[in-house]
């Protein structure tokens, strides 16, 4: 039997993805097959679809490192066919096929059991980028006087700093946001932020070790020099999450912002966490922390996800896109998919 997937594959030097049959597998010891309803593009779901090096072993394959739907079939004790499931990070759509195909085949300590207060389709509203932040801002909690200051957050306007702007800011933090797309100020501004800065003007002085303080707290997600700009202007035992390098994968500081005013750099890894941490994580985003990110959201099906990984791989995506696949019923007893759709 098979699924539908979008499917990349290597033709003639070139990396092409389109939506084919693929043979559903056989289930091993440990593991459950998942009937994705909804998943998620990001930025290494977008590399892995152009053939980027270093993020898939090998091609053919079935990119989409987020997953939401139901578990239809399971060898684990920890699940059972009918769960609602959520699974993002570790290697799903790197070695094993991921979510831009209705079914994937996970080890069950890669999954957890979808928050009470979450469907399967807000849940991919946030995704990975909504995870990461999530992340970001919660060692920002555990570790500094957060709301005593205002916070500052780069690359506000993709998914990661978009949602980690709305989290502060329900939280009750004055945040400031840095974009490279200050056309799409109104965006943040509904998001919470209290002032967007353009980042053309954020990087217009030289970058010194040490600034004047003016933040508690910072979520980086771009890298690069605008990492070493916002360390400058960190104050005393404040916090600065790290968390992306798409403005470079390097940057110049000293050790003075660390011993002069004890500030604390600490890099966040969202695909590789533990999977009790992803648990509390989630749990925040339903419930203190959840987001209404409807407005911010594009659904789109897979037979139209090469333009948004064209979008995404330019840098002119804003906000989120959530993949849609068919809700069908599942027979287990042929291991196929009826021809009738089924109310998610």
């Amino acid at each position: 039997m098979t699924y539908k997937g979008y499917l990349v594959e290597e033709i003639d030097g070139s990396y092409v993805g389109s939506v084919k049959d693929i043979d559903i597998p056989e289930i091993n010891d440990g593991n459950v097959l998942i009937k994705v309803n909804f998943s998620s593009l990001n930025y290494k779901d977008a590399l892995a679809s152009s053939g980027t090096k270093g993020v898939v072993k090998s091609y053919p394959f079935v990119p989409g490192i987020d997953v939401a739907g139901e578990v239809i079939e399971s060898k684990s004790s920890k699940f059972s066919e009918g769960d609602k499931v959520l699974a993002t990070g570790y290697k799903i759509g790197m070695s094993e096929y991921g979510g831009f195909g209705e079914i994937v085949h996970l080890p069950d300590n890669w999954i957890i059991k979808m928050p009470k207060n979450l469907s399967s389709y807000d849940a991919m509203t946030y995704g990975t980028a909504g995870l990461t932040a999530a992340a970001s801002v919660k060692k920002i909690t555990d570790l500094c006087n957060f709301n005593s200051g205002p916070a500052l957050v780069s690359g506000a306007t993709g998914g990661v700093g978009s949602i980690s702007v709305g989290i502060l800011s329900k939280l009750g933090v004055e945040v400031h946001a840095i974009t490279g797309k200050p056309d799409e100020a109104e965006v943040l501004s509904k998001m919470g932020a209290i002032k967007i800065i353009p980042r053309n003007d954020f990087m217009s002085e030289p970058v010194r070790a040490l600034d004047k303080g003016i933040y508690n707290s910072a979520v980086d997600t771009v890298g690069g020099n605008v990492l070493a700009k916002i360390i400058s202007l960190i104050n005393n035992h404040g916090v600065v999450s790290c968390c992306g390098n798409v403005a470079g994968a390097s940057f110049e500081s000293s050790v003075f912002p660390f011993i002069l005013r004890g500030i604390q750099l600490c890099g966040i890894d969202s695909a590789e966490s533990p999977l009790d941490l992803k648990e509390t994580l989630w749990e925040l985003l339903s419930d203190k922390w959840s987001l209404d990110l409807t407005n911010q959201t594009k659904t789109v099906k897979i037979t139209e996800i090469d333009k948004e990984i064209d979008k995404i791989l330019k840098g002119e995506q804003v906000g989120r896109i959530v993949i849609e696949h068919e809700v069908w019923v599942w027979k287990m007893s042929t291991k196929s998919f009826m021809n009738q759709k089924k109310l998610i």
